[in-house]
């Protein structure tokens, strides 16, 4: 008789192992191959709606809080005319889960349109958005809806699990007005994008994306990522380009409309550029500019200059041919106002040109649950009936919008240190991944309508108070709960419901006592 895989194995066929390994790995690439490259999704919509060829989806599949409304203003965007909006004012954030690619690359985007929706004929809500467990930015619309138009964010992040999450929370100047979104997109970038970043330990918050001499917005399908570059224009000589181009010869794959217009001055002379056009905290930046030369390709006729920023230099002698180049930095000090100076080599018959730029504050992530807690609440939120709304996305992070009864220990990579559920009128049954919260102190679940059996809690060594009291649980407690080293408290009321156990009710209570003052 085989006792144990390792025999299994040896006496395993060279040609049956290979097939064992090709079947896993289609039966990987399967699963793989069911998460979508991207999401379009329509807040609060009930059907498909396109917008510039682009297919949005309602998003009730992705969120399972807030309401929903409508925008009766007319030409507005479809994606614009519906809204989900969360009143509820209990809970510490209200998130969007989509299944992505562990370890893969993700261009999220938010977008917002106030509209009025909520009757107060006032200024839009001002809120948080969180990505994973990162506090991504405040939400303040009223410039851009006070002008008619929307507003939008947008963020390169690596998901460190296979499900990202995108939230929105209330902040001190929410007060009573609810937080909103019109739409949302989440696309899969190539691993080259955006790199060299750490993105272990950072995200990139777009700050400015620009094509300098353009007229109108380039997006899709020009950008098939669905960028938005906008026009740049100042008191700079603008000139057209005819070039042939390829978006994937350059690093980050701008569009190859954005090469077809370009700053530049007359020869001999220095080109400044004030951007971008606003003023920078003091930080760390991902810059990506795009440089192209216009003319018909000559070997005597070079287009070679230096890149400066803020007097700084960021490239010498850069050449830029009429195949393009992309010049970037991965971490840049700025703060305040920002000049790009680019000046021509001595004797370069042609003045600098600048085509596109792409400018991220590099965001530092404030952590992440700790795996094995992230699986087991998830695990518990899916086997309990009624969970608190907020239930979703990072059970720890950010600070001040952990999920409802959790407490979580300080820290890159929080653990969860109190789980307190206690009358919190939810039902179903304990998940035996509950057991592997080992940070865990206190556990409190009285006063529901849990029932089935009690897992086993033997790896919750920090476990000092145990609250299981009036609910449904044919226990018996596991005998291995006792020997718990930490454990001062049992609140409890197991019947004898189990054959397994002769336990009274009264002798449980003695046992609790014992319990509390176990050395």
């Amino acid at each position: 008789m085989l006792s144990g895989g390792a025999v299994a194995y040896d006496n395993m066929s060279p040609s049956v192992f290979l097939l064992w390994l090709v079947i896993i790995s289609v039966l990987a690439h399967s699963a793989l191959a069911s998460i979508p490259l991207a999401y379009f999704l329509d807040c609060g919509g009930t059907k498909e709606v396109t917008v510039d060829n682009l297919t949005y989806i309602p998003d009730e599949s992705y969120i399972k809080v807030g309401k929903t409304t409508t925008i009766n203003k007319p030409d507005l965007l479809p994606i614009l005319s519906t809204l989900r909006y969360f009143p509820d004012t209990s809970a510490k954030k209200y998130c969007y889960s989509l299944p992505v690619i562990k370890g893969s690359k993700y261009l999220v985007k938010t977008m917002y349109y106030y509209g009025g929706f909520d009757g107060r004929n006032k200024q839009p809500p001002v809120f948080d958005q969180i990505i994973e467990g990162t506090r991504w930015s405040v939400v303040n619309t009223t410039e851009d809806y006070a002008k008619g138009l929307s507003s939008y964010f947008d963020i390169v992040v690596v998901p460190s699990g296979k499900t990202l999450s995108v939230c929105l929370a209330r902040n001190a100047h929410t007060g009573g007005a609810s937080p909103f979104i019109s739409a949302l997109e989440v696309k899969r970038l190539d691993a080259s994008f955006y790199n060299p970043t750490d993105f272990n330990k950072y995200a990139l918050l777009t700050v400015a994306r620009h094509a300098f001499g353009a007229e109108d917005i380039i997006s899709f399908p020009d950008d098939k990522l669905n960028r938005m570059w906008q026009p740049y224009k100042d008191q700079n000589l603008v000139v057209e380009s005819h070039s042939n181009v390829t978006s994937s010869d350059f690093w980050n794959q701008p569009p190859v409309k954005a090469f077809s217009s370009a700053m530049t001055t007359s020869r001999g002379k220095t080109l400044e550029i004030q951007w971008p056009p606003m003023s920078l905290p003091s930080t760390y930046y991902y810059i990506s500019l795009y440089f192209q030369d216009n003319r018909n390709p000559s070997p005597y006729s070079w287009r070679i200059f230096d890149v400066s920023i803020n007097g700084h230099t960021f490239f010498s002698s850069l050449n830029a041919t009429t195949k393009g180049v992309t010049v970037y930095a991965a971490k840049w000090p700025l703060s305040g106002q920002t000049k790009i100076t680019l000046t021509p080599g001595s004797g370069i018959p042609v003045g600098p040109v600048i085509n596109a730029g792409e400018i991220y504050q590099v965001l530092p992530l404030g952590g992440r649950t700790h795996t094995r807690d992230v699986i087991a609440m998830e695990d518990l939120a899916r086997s309990i009936q009624n969970p608190p709304a907020d239930w979703h996305g990072d059970p720890c992070l950010p600070k001040g919008n952990s999920w409802t009864g959790v407490t979580c220990s300080n820290g890159f990579h929080a653990r969860v240190t109190t789980l307190n559920l206690t009358n919190a009128g939810v039902s179903g049954s304990l998940p035996p991944t509950l057991g592997r919260l080992s940070a865990l102190e206190h556990l409190w679940l009285g006063e529901n309508k849990l029932s089935g059996t009690i897992p086993d809690l033997s790896g919750l060594k920090e476990l000092e108070t145990l609250h299981l009291e009036k609910n449904n649980f044919e226990g018996p407690l596991p005998p291995s709960t006792k020997k718990l080293p930490k454990l001062r408290i049992i609140e409890s009321d197991f019947e004898n419901k189990s054959p397994n156990t002769n336990l009274k009710q009264s002798e449980v209570k003695v046992e609790q006592m014992a319990l509390e003052i176990h050395p």
